[in-house]
């Protein structure tokens, strides 16, 4: 995530960043310079912005010498765009056995919300070797508050230590957690979904192929943000936009070379779910996506097929966007706009769910509706 430099406090960073992104509109735009548009897209002021104060860290993307060092930087930076803690939320830890050992998680529960709600398992990002319950404590206090559920956030094994497919095998542990102890964590066990952003969403989508094709329970709904779905096949996207927008080309190898370094593994569904022969098993799925995004096109490819598959799909291209919104809901307007908007997609997808169809109620129903909006470059595909 974005930085100044590091000779700076972090505490002064963050008050410089916010006295910029306070900025009259027409002084921001002479910050970040003159409208950026590639392929047809223009990048939002917000996203514009963030990346020219980038720009003044030498580093380059999310990738650094050695993993410790990623994850060191990514634990200062988070908390320089994820803004105020969210409240009232309460949020306390807790471990799900796992085949290798306890897997750390933690629960959130917004204030007032009744015993029985719905449920979503939530995956952070970092490219399977970066992020952690910390990184992403924000976004799902902002998911649980404002969605009205409850939110279990999975600490998965890293790579390099530990490979792929160790992430995939804690994914679906504490999946199974979730439904087996659903009554101790004061959830409807048939309104569990799954969400992740990232790499965490390739985690969401095939935590939900694996367990239906077991002939588990499936979960209720998918909530992915910017999915790594295909690590076989480069596309156009990667070309365009693998350079100067957080998510680099050189990133993307990186962690591919922790995570999984076999090629031949790499058309394994479950690292590459959009090779999978039977997706019309996935329940249904919001699908958004960057437009300034190296993932953008596979992200099309796989709505493209999840809608082909039967697969009722919402698919959400916000084309002046980056990858990585969802962490920064602390600057500017346009991220904690597009995250509103998928806090309305899984209140939505749980509550039409034959389990929730009456409603959950919740002391948060409604704040989607309420609260921001969309931005441009919405499609949709439903089936």
């Amino acid at each position: 995530m974005p930085t100044l430099p590091r000779s700076i406090p972090y505490r002064v960073q963050a008050a410089v960043l916010r006295a910029v992104f306070a900025l009259p509109e027409p002084v921001r735009r002479l910050i970040a310079g003159p409208p950026l548009r590639i392929d047809g897209q223009e990048l939002a002021l917000d996203a514009q912005l963030l990346l020219r104060l980038q720009s003044l860290v030498e580093q380059d993307g999310l990738a650094a010498d050695t993993p410790e060092a990623a994850r060191a930087a990514m634990a200062a930076s988070v908390p320089m765009v994820a803004g105020e803690r969210i409240e009232p939320v309460d949020a306390r830890d807790l471990l799900i056995p796992g085949d290798a050992g306890p897997i750390p998680a933690r629960l959130y529960q917004p204030e007032g919300l009744a015993e029985g709600s719905p449920l979503l398992v939530y995956y952070h990002g970092g490219g399977w070797v970066i992020g952690d319950l910390e990184s992403h404590d924000n976004l799902c206090r902002f998911l649980a508050k404002h969605a009205g559920v409850r939110v279990l956030a999975v600490d998965y094994r890293l790579a390099p230590e530990h490979p792929f497919p160790a992430a995939v095998d804690d994914a679906l542990a504490a999946y199974r957690y979730a439904v087996a102890h659903a009554e101790e964590l004061g959830v409807d066990p048939a309104r569990i979904a799954l969400g992740g952003d990232s790499a965490g969403g390739n985690l969401a989508a095939v935590t939900a192929h694996g367990a239906a094709t077991r002939g588990e329970p499936r979960p209720t709904f998918l909530l992915l943000i910017y999915p790594a779905v295909d690590a076989s096949t480069r596309r156009r996207s990667r070309e365009l936009f693998g350079h100067g927008f957080l998510l680099t080309d050189s990133d993307m190898d990186w962690f591919m070379g922790h995570y999984c370094p076999d090629p031949e593994s790499h058309r394994d569904p479950r690292l590459s779910i959009l090779l999978a022969e039977d997706l019309g098993v996935l329940p249904p799925t919001y699908l958004a996506m960057s437009g300034f995004d190296p993932l953008r096109d596979e992200d099309e490819e796989f709505a493209k097929r999840l809608a082909e598959s039967g697969v009722s799909v919402v698919v959400r291209r916000h084309d002046d966007l980056i990858h990585g919104y969802a962490n920064m809901l602390g600057v500017g307007r346009r991220f904690r706009e597009a995250v509103f908007e998928a806090v309305g997609a899984l209140r939505a997808g749980l509550a039409l769910s034959p389990a929730g169809a009456t409603g959950n109620g919740g002391p948060a129903a409604g704040a989607a509706a309420d609260r921001g909006s969309p931005g441009d470059g919405a499609d949709q595909v439903t089936s």
